[in-house]
């Protein structure tokens, strides 16, 4: 098993394992949409998603790709001791695109001298045959990996959050994408309304089966401007205290595989669009509190449980 000291297979230790060295990431805008939002699906996007499209750290859409890169290399030079990246794009849906064009940004962001790696979030009804072909064949260059959207494997909840596409179209964007060996990590969010102990832990069995590379957990953030907001308003649910979500946490991760990398432990919702949870703006702490609790708890040895 690939445990560090963290007690799970970090993302941190995975990547000084495989570049030798601790990565940041580039995060980019490629400047797409959605189809949840151009008319396609919808117009509003999914309930909790801001008009940034996750992307509210990015770049600036209007720069070039290696003048976006360069612009966080500013932002992030003092601590990035190694000089490298991996390049992610990340606002909104980054297979949404033209073939010739996703083709043309990802090569850009390949060819710059300090990237090392290629990570491309995007959404499982966004992907295809010509799509994957090309990633597959830009990854000779340098890894890429691919950042599928699920949340949830529950309809419901699914509806709920106008997700817009089955389980099925996941199974399938999975199936293509492993059929010429591109890695993928899947996203989920915790504290979904209606979503329990119980959905949580299904969602990861499932994934577990999937043999997915990676996960990113999230905290549902309540952000101003959505409609999730606008329930939560109404108190047509309540957000996780910190305790829930460390607890949650810690049970999420004494079920995934052992060889999926943990890629995040939690989001970031930006202080001026944040509702709630207010506590969630003190990542570091939480991140201490958590970790604390791992060394505390003696069932973490280091095991699968």
């Amino acid at each position: 098993m690939r445990w560090d000291e963290q007690r799970y297979y970090s993302f941190s230790y995975w990547v000084k394992h495989r570049f030798g060295a601790k990565i940041y990431k580039a995060s980019l805008d490629g400047g797409m949409t959605c189809p949840n939002r151009d008319g396609s699906l919808g117009n509003t996007g999914c309930i909790f998603c801001s008009e940034g499209g996750s992307g509210d750290y990015a770049g600036d859409s209007r720069q070039s790709i290696f003048e976006q890169i360069e612009e966080q290399k500013k932002l992030l030079g003092a601590k990035n001791k190694s000089g490298k990246y991996i390049a992610y794009f990340q606002a909104f849906t980054n297979t949404y695109a033209p073939l010739s064009y996703l083709k043309e940004i990802y090569s850009q962001a390949l060819a710059h001298p300090d990237v090392i790696a290629l990570s491309i979030g995007t959404r499982p009804d966004c992907i295809n045959k010509q799509i994957v072909e090309m990633i597959a064949s830009l990854s000779r260059q340098k890894p890429i990996w691919v950042e599928l959207g699920l949340q949830t494997i529950h309809p419901k909840t699914a509806s709920y959050i106008r997700r817009g596409y089955p389980l099925s179209t996941f199974d399938g964007a999975l199936q293509l994408l492993k059929e010429y060996q591109i890695e993928v990590v899947t996203h989920i969010i915790l504290g979904l309304p209606g979503e329990g102990e119980k959905e949580i832990l299904e969602t990861i069995h499932y994934l577990n089966n999937c043999k997915i590379d990676g996960i990113k957990l999230h905290l549902l953030h309540v952000l101003t401007n959505t409609d999730l907001a606008k329930d939560y308003e109404n108190q047509k649910f309540q957000v996780l205290t910190k305790e829930a979500y460390i607890s949650l946490l810690k049970l999420s991760l004494g079920h995934i595989s052992p060889d999926i990398v943990i890629h995040r432990l939690t989001g970031d919702g930006p202080k001026d669009l944040l509702i709630a949870p207010l506590w969630s703006l003190n990542k570091r702490g939480l991140l201490n509190d958590f970790h604390r609790s791992l060394i505390r708890d003696d069932i973490w040895q280091g095991k699968f449980l």
